[in-house]
């Protein structure tokens, strides 16, 4: 899977006062390479139970795209439990500037 992560989301005319919502949003990308319909909305229910659980750790402001590749479609929730988590740890942790 590949995660997009924005941090904070913009404000623009049209969403009001987005930026305050009341916690981090989740959108899910699984397209026809990852299988027919039947098993794109599968993986995209095994998506949404694994992020919600995850949720808590993003700050209110964020926003999450998780993008399935093919692989999910025969993945356990459990594999995609731990590459979910795995993918936070990565976006999450403090980075250091090298110089």
């Amino acid at each position: 899977m590949v995660l997009h992560y924005l941090p904070e989301r913009p404000v623009t005319p049209t969403s009001g006062d987005a930026g305050t919502a009341g916690g981090p949003r989740a959108g899910f990308v699984v397209g026809k390479a990852v299988g027919n319909s039947v098993v794109r909305h599968q993986v995209t229910r095994r998506l949404r139970a694994v992020v919600r659980d995850e949720l808590d750790r993003l700050p209110p402001t964020a926003d999450l795209v998780v993008r399935a590749r093919p692989d999910a479609a025969t993945a356990t929730s459990q594999d995609l439990r731990r590459d979910l988590a795995a993918g936070l740890d990565r976006l999450l942790e403090p980075r250091v500037r090298a110089s």
